[in-house]
């Protein structure tokens, strides 16, 4: 399509001007037509030489009948020719030469001389003026075009740069206001711990104390507030430990891990989420049932099952909505797993996890796990 429409262009730049040529009435020389001719035929050089096709015009135009080929070839000079001085050069060989050939010729007087010579410098320099000038269009034109993408390039990192410092800014309000109640939480929980007589107030305080310490912990390195990370994020091997701590908090928890080998960091990580927020909504929704946990693997996909029975007494309505199951939903569709709730006739839930055990975007090594010391720089 491209070759077929640039040969029709060409046999247009060759065709008309030869046609012109054929269709002149009178010829000043023998040589008027041949010369104009040959031009005409040395146009396609003008697509990589324009000022040799200007020089080839050149006897065309002494012999009268070379300025339909002559004004093709200048418009490509002034077109494609970014030298100001060879284009200069084309115009005054294709003004001065004829001009001059014309006066010698026809012995003109003087006032005809200037006549020749501007009318000669006017069919010249024309063509290769508008050729320069389409030329430097484009090129303001694309200058212009460069222009507003720099610009919108420069909105969009004002944009990204104030969205991070407002997230930062989210973040400190979060650390100070969170942090100081649960720094709060632990010294008054270690307080209790240390004056009463109490053996079991004593071992729930210092729960209660080191679930505090874990919520800060957690929570500096969500929000990127810590250096490094000196272990890694709770995940797939923390499982055993998160059910002990929910019998220790008076949960039945029954725990059942049929998998051999362990998913990948991300997802153990995900499933962790899982299984301790369903834990956690059981001990507000329907606190003392028994829970079963079960952790099954089918090829290449881990499945978490948390299942709770009827709760024996009516919990207290809670004070707002909870959006836990919604974002662990998104945390899993990000992993490329699904995440579905069931609510049984008998007031009994089940929580169902489904994740891919194999390598996903957000790994250990990634700059998401735990706050990455970037992350860390820039909050």
């Amino acid at each position: 399509m491209i070759l077929s429409r640039r040969f029709a262009l060409e046999l247009l730049a060759v065709g008309v001007p030869a046609g012109l040529v054929l269709m002149a009435g009178t010829y000043p020389f023998p040589w008027s037509v041949p010369t104009a001719l040959l031009a005409c035929l040395a146009l396609p050089l003008r697509l990589r030489w324009p000022w040799l096709t200007v020089l080839l015009c050149v006897p065309a135009l002494c012999g009268g009948l070379g300025w339909p080929p002559a004004v093709v070839a200048l418009y490509r000079a002034g077109r494609r020719t970014k030298s100001q001085p060879v284009i200069l050069a084309c115009v005054t060989a294709a003004t001065l030469i004829p001009a001059t050939f014309v006066i010698a010729h026809e012995g003109l007087s003087v006032n005809r001389t200037v006549l020749t010579l501007a009318y000669t410098f006017f069919l010249s320099a024309a063509p290769a003026a508008i050729g320069a000038l389409i030329t430097a269009r484009h090129d303001l034109t694309k200058s212009l075009a460069e222009t507003d993408r720099a610009r919108e390039a420069e909105w969009e990192a004002r944009e990204a740069t104030a969205r991070s410092a407002e997230r930062a800014r989210i973040a400190r309000e979060i650390h100070d206001a969170v942090g100081h109640h649960a720094t709060l939480i632990a010294v008054e929980s270690a307080a209790l711990a240390a004056t009463t007589t109490e053996q079991h107030t004593k071992d729930t305080a210092l729960r209660v104390r080191a679930l505090a310490k874990e919520t800060l912990a957690e929570m500096r390195a969500a929000l990127g507030l810590l250096n490094a990370p000196r272990e890694p994020a709770e995940g797939y091997d923390h499982l055993p430990l998160l059910v002990d701590r929910a019998r220790a908090a008076g949960l039945p928890v029954t725990y059942d891990n049929h998998t051999r080998t362990p998913p990948s960091p991300a997802a153990g990580r995900a499933l962790y989420r899982v299984v301790q927020e369903a834990l956690t909504n059981v001990t507000k929704h329907a606190p003392g049932t028994p829970v079963h946990i079960t952790l099954t693997r089918r090829n290449s996909t881990i499945r978490a099952t948390i299942t709770n029975a009827p709760p024996t007494t009516v919990p207290p309505p809670p004070d707002h909505e909870g959006t836990g199951l919604h974002g662990l939903s998104e945390r899993v569709t990000l992993l490329g797993g699904t995440l579905t709730t069931t609510r049984h006739p008998d007031g009994g839930f089940t929580v169902e996890a489904s994740l891919p055990t194999g390598r996903t975007k957000v790994d250990q090594k990634d700059s998401t796990y735990g706050g990455s010391e970037r992350n860390t720089a820039n909050a």
